[in-house]
């Protein structure tokens, strides 16, 4: 077995995720020996290299869940809502991850379906090879980094990563295609948590406003303020309005 390049790393780690997702299909398990013997001949020492590789992805899973999914631009939005309501460690990070994690499985669903269906039933079921399951596997997971990918951030690390320009998107090596993703998350975040920070920062200038005024400068604007945003927050349900906007920012 060749050592798994950028592209198969990435549909590995897709169909390891998938796995623990609730499938109508019955999911099947390895059957791990766990010995210590000398490799004697090539095979031996190849078939530890693979176990090798495969006790890597399952520890940089979480880190690849955060680089190919939508998980970033969830977490970053959700955590400036909080910041500008100004409730400090409420709701907890727990709440905010997991909140960010089941949104993320939920968006995910139908590129997730996607490598199921093309990708992993096929190859348990001995209809494909490997490398073909790693070449459909990848491709769902490819096409959602796509959409929500700018064309300046992409044309960043093509330039940087000097290559030649790209025909199509098949010419768009994964390595090249990763970073620019996550580039256009972060940007794409922080300009959703400019527009919900907006109404918070108009009541902290007025309540400050009101505080000078009155000559007590000597009062927390933010602890008057507080109030105010938390009722004006919980009549516009807000939460419901965030994540729906969130959702919906998503290009499918």
């Amino acid at each position: 077995m060749k050592l798994i390049n950028i592209k198969s790393f990435g549909c590995l780690t897709g169909l390891f995720l998938l796995s623990i997702l609730p499938s109508g299909a019955a999911m099947t398990f390895p059957n791990i020996n766990i010995g210590l013997q000398n490799a004697n001949t090539p095979q031996d020492f190849t078939n530890g290299l693979q176990i090798l590789i495969w006790l890597t992805i399952l520890t940089l899973a979480p880190s690849i869940l955060i680089m190919t999914t939508s998980f970033v631009r969830l977490v970053v939005v959700l955590s400036l809502t909080r910041q500008a309501i100004g409730t400090g460690t409420l709701p907890p990070n727990q709440v905010i991850t997991s909140l960010a994690l089941i949104l993320t499985f939920f968006i995910m669903a139908p590129t997730f379906n996607e490598i199921n269906e093309k990708a992993l039933q096929p190859y348990m079921n001995n209809q494909i090879t490997q490398q073909a399951a790693l070449d459909r596997g990848i491709e769902p997971i490819r096409n959602f980094m796509f959409k929500q990918t700018h064309e300046k951030e992409l044309a960043l690390f093509v330039r940087m990563a000097k290559i030649e320009k790209p025909k199509n998107k098949n010419d768009v090596p994964t390595y090249v295609l990763l970073p620019a993703f996550i580039l256009s998350e972060l940007k794409t975040a922080f300009t959703i948590g400019f527009v919900v920070y907006m109404p918070f920062l108009v009541i902290d200038i007025v309540v400050s406003s009101v505080l000078v005024s009155m000559g007590m400068m000597f009062l927390p604007p933010t602890m008057i303020a507080l109030p105010f945003k938390l009722i004006m927050f919980v009549m516009v349900d807000g939460w419901y309005l965030v994540v729906k906007s969130l959702v919906e920012s998503f290009v499918r």
